[in-house]
């Protein structure tokens, strides 16, 4: 863990959130910023900066993260009309918290063009 992470914070409840699922490896939370009306982050326990910082070590956790990212779709109902699973890595992809986060976005058509 990092001391001064803010996703560290969350997992080890220093700092409050509107958690909806932990387990010993992820934790899964409301985004305070949502850019959707389903807006949630996945954030793996162990402090990974971004996944240029993932090791051989960390593939069994990153599947973790899709499989809980399913398992919360289809509690909210919305794995059948679809969602999107997005991970910024770097300035340039817009990462602004250096903790590796997936972000779960649904609710509604998703525009494109991404990017």
């Amino acid at each position: 863990m990092d001391p001064n992470c803010i996703f560290c914070k969350i997992v080890t409840k220093v700092n409050p959130s509107r958690t909806i699922y932990q387990d010993d490896l992820v934790t899964a939370f409301l985004d305070i910023h949502p850019v959707a009306p389903f807006h949630i982050l996945i954030v793996p326990n162990k402090h990974i900066e971004s996944v240029n910082a993932v090791e051989s070590g960390d593939e069994s956790l990153l599947g973790h993260l899709f499989t809980v990212a399913h398992q919360i779709a289809s509690q909210e109902k919305i794995d059948q009309s679809g969602y999107r699973m997005i991970i910024n890595t770097g300035p340039n992809a817009g990462q602004a918290i250096y903790h590796l986060h997936l972000h779960l976005l649904g609710g509604r058509r998703m525009r494109f063009p991404m990017g």
